[in-house]
């Protein structure tokens, strides 16, 4: 057979649009995550547990919100998962102005949680459609690196404005990002989706041939005799768990860095996350690649390393440059970390469950971030900020435990991909289906 000439692109108009988008969903959350438990500290005179919920109700309604975000992205409803979210996250940023309690402020937060929880899901499931197999670990690590990035120069942003200008400008600052991903995300949203729904219901049907299961109507299982719940996946359970893990310690960061600041007597503690930035610039580049030639062995064992590092030096951090150090230690291995965890999620479950491996990778990750929030502002209130995030550390022992103890045992030191990932890319272009199945018939004929 002839083979293919060019690569497929992964730069395409509708990639950076997917990550511009991706970035300013993620950017506007960590702005008012890390300032917020110290304009609630400061103005309620709240205790640690007390900030500590702001973080972890929030987690807990976004995960809510994707149990059903990801049922709802099988059936093809996308674009009301993206604006409904944003409307409801928007609604909430504003509604913060009017809140007099700390009881109305964590409803709100709650309510937030539900609409970023809804549109979060749909931007790395449709990037995970366009990125080509080959190149898979590279576009997925740029696409993270959006929100990594977010998750780096939020708090900064956040923290600056709080700071110089007090919480309303922050609020409004905050609702106007979230009022800019209306505009972007329009020319991605108006595609129909029928024409991706097209090809991966051929795919699914050939997987379920292969694997002697009777094949279903639809992918979105909205005709009747169609399977209405797909099963769960189990290679998702390891990295999930991992992932949780290292996001735990990313809680603590997000949630108590500022605190930290002040018990250390710190200049300005937001710059953690410059220079943590800085770090997964530069190394998410050559995590991408190395992850495709050698898999996420290869960067989960050193990244933990890097992690466990940055946060024991973290805790000795008594001047601003020892501080720099520890963050661009500590993002180095985040850097490398995360978005080999998704990809990896990404490789092993069949095309339509992409939405579930994003919403996973995404509700540990929150999960973790809660659970960060509150078991460690919890050790934090009987300790102290530095011997919280000497404790962070444990965490990291635990996840090279957990991994090479059952990555050894399940073979997850090399990922095999889901037999059906090589029919799966879905150009930017506005290709037909009948050309997705084509192409799907063609594969034996490749092989043989």
């Amino acid at each position: 057979m002839k083979e293919q000439s060019a690569p497929v692109r992964l730069w395409t108009t509708d990639f950076i649009l997917l990550m511009l988008c991706n970035f300013l969903l993620f950017l506007q959350l960590h702005m008012i995550v890390s300032p917020l438990p110290s304009y609630v500290q400061d103005r309620f005179q709240a205790n640690a547990f007390q900030v500590s919920l702001f973080t972890c109700l929030f987690a807990l309604s976004a995960i809510a919100a994707r149990l059903y975000s990801a049922k709802a992205l099988e059936k093809g409803l996308r674009n009301a998962m993206i604006f409904i979210g944003l409307s409801i996250a928007l609604l909430a940023t504003l509604g913060y102005y009017f809140a007099a309690g700390i009881a109305v402020l964590l409803f709100l937060r709650m309510v937030f949680g539900v609409g970023f929880g809804l549109s979060s899901t749909a931007f790395p499931t449709m990037a995970s459609d366009i990125v080509p197999v080959k190149r898979m670990g590279e576009g997925m690590g740029y696409f993270g690196l959006s929100t990594s990035l977010a998750m780096s120069m939020g708090p900064i942003i956040g923290v600056t404005l709080l700071q110089g200008a007090g919480f309303v400008t922050l609020m409004l600052s905050t609702a106007g990002v979230i009022a800019v991903i209306y505009p972007l995300s329009y020319s991605l949203t108006r595609k129909k989706a029928a024409k991706t729904q097209a090809s991966l219901a051929t795919a699914t049907q050939q997987s379920q041939q292969e694997q002697g299961v009777r094949p279903v109507a639809s992918v979105s299982g909205t005709k009747p005799g169609s399977r209405a719940k797909m099963p769960f996946n189990r290679k998702l359970i390891l990295p999930s768990v991992l992932n949780g893990l290292l996001s735990i310690t990313y809680g603590g960061l997000v949630g108590f860095i500022v605190l930290y600041g002040k018990e250390a007597h710190l200049a300005n503690p937001a710059l953690f996350f410059l220079f943590n930035a800085l770090a997964v610039l530069l190394v998410r580049p050559f995590a991408g690649r190395i992850y495709d030639s050698k898999g996420p062995k290869a960067l989960l064992i050193p990244g933990a390393v890097c992690i466990a590092l940055g946060l024991v030096t973290l805790s000795w951090a008594t001047t601003m440059p020892i501080l720099f150090v520890a963050a661009f230690i500590y993002g180095i291995g985040y850097g490398s970390m995360q978005s080999s965890l998704q990809t990896w999620m990404i490789q092993v479950v069949s095309p339509a469950q992409r939405g579930m491996a994003n919403g996973m990778f995404l509700n540990t990750l929150d999960l973790g971030i809660a659970i960060g929030a509150l078991l460690l502002g919890s050790i934090a209130s009987l300790t102290s900020y530095t011997e919280m995030y000497r404790y962070s550390v444990l965490f990291m022992i635990v996840f090279l435990l957990i991994y090479l103890i059952q990555g050894k045992r399940s073979g997850s030191f090399q990922i095999v991909t889901h037999p059906l990932l090589s029919h799966t890319h879905i150009a930017a272009t506005d290709s037909t289906a009948s050309n997705d199945s084509n192409e799907l018939q063609a594969e034996p004929e490749k092989r043989q």
